[in-house]
């Protein structure tokens, strides 16, 4: 089985008509030195000491920042003194893939044009976003990697569910300073629990949070949704943490984060909502092959 790990080289032109995408885990790196290229360059860096030249400044790096490099933009990364490993997504983007993407929708590129038109390059993701855009790319790379059916209609939805989780990421991020009072309620705290899913969601909490009456709240969800307010942030919990395992981490970590008192009480909710136990439903549904370091 091939390895979704990718050995460093040094080519920067693509081989690709529209996207070519990499991950990188390196112990010994020989930087390339400044250079740009024709075509976009989205990076997620996961883990090391690494310093980003880029538009005439200089980024140290966190894990969870995301990089956008528009076309014929310099840039450079320079290793720090250190023994982590040097570990990053690369994510390349022809003129004519971001063209196609374009005429779909313009949503699709407003992450792209917001770096190249402010000059901001360097962008970072929570720990629950970066899970779910790491998510998304081994979920790519492993149809980059397999001959399954329907693996080139699957690539190209993989692409553009990424490309758009990218850019919904950083554009909420960009607005969640706006006026609360702007969205309707529901949509106003279904958008924090989804960015909170590691914090205390209880009714109380939401209550405090939103000037609003927790049994308005309660009856808000139960209208909109036919579920409990429980019930609907266990189920988004219990994604977040499918989301978190993809990404390498251990199921009893996950469990623990995301709000779940006891490995008990987990793994019945877990075992109702997907019909199997976490490390059946791991084995069979996530792809995981040899000489992938987490």
């Amino acid at each position: 089985m091939k390895q979704l790990r990718s050995e460093f080289n040094s080519r920067q032109y693509m081989l690709s008509e529209d996207f070519e995408l990499f991950y990188y885990s390196d112990l010994h790196f020989q930087s390339v030195g400044r250079h740009s290229h024709p075509y976009t360059e989205v990076y997620l860096f996961a883990e090391g000491q690494v310093s980003m030249e880029l538009g005439g400044k200089s980024h140290v790096l966190r894990p969870g920042d995301v990089i956008v490099v528009p076309p014929g933009t310099e840039h450079q990364a320079r290793i720090l003194p250190g023994e982590q490993p040097y570990r990053r997504f690369v994510f390349w983007l022809s003129r004519s893939f971001c063209q196609v993407l374009r005429e779909e929708s313009a949503e699709y590129l407003y992450l792209f044009d917001l770096a190249e038109k402010s000059g901001r390059f360097v962008y970072h993701l929570d720990r629950i976003s970066y899970n779910a855009i790491r998510g998304k790319l081994f979920a790519l790379l492993e149809e980059l990697n397999t001959d399954r059916y329907g693996r080139d209609t699957q690539i190209g939805i993989g692409a553009r569910d990424l490309v758009l989780a990218l850019n919904r990421s950083v554009y909420q991020q960009k607005h969640q300073r706006a006026k609360k009072e702007t969205l309707s309620s529901y949509q106003a705290v279904t958008e924090y629990i989804a960015g909170h899913l590691d914090e205390d969601l209880s009714l109380d909490a939401l209550s405090r949070e939103f000037f609003l009456s927790k049994y308005y709240i309660a009856h808000l969800f139960s209208e909109r949704t036919g579920l409990s307010l429980h019930q609907y942030i266990t189920k988004k919990r219990l994604s977040a943490i499918c989301e978190a395992m993809r990404a390498g981490e251990s199921i009893v970590d996950s469990c623990a984060r995301f709000g779940f008192q006891n490995y008990a009480s987990f793994y019945r909710a877990f075992r109702k909502e997907y019909g199997a136990a976490p490390s059946e439903y791991l084995r069979e549904n996530l792809y995981r092959p040899e000489g992938v370091e987490l």
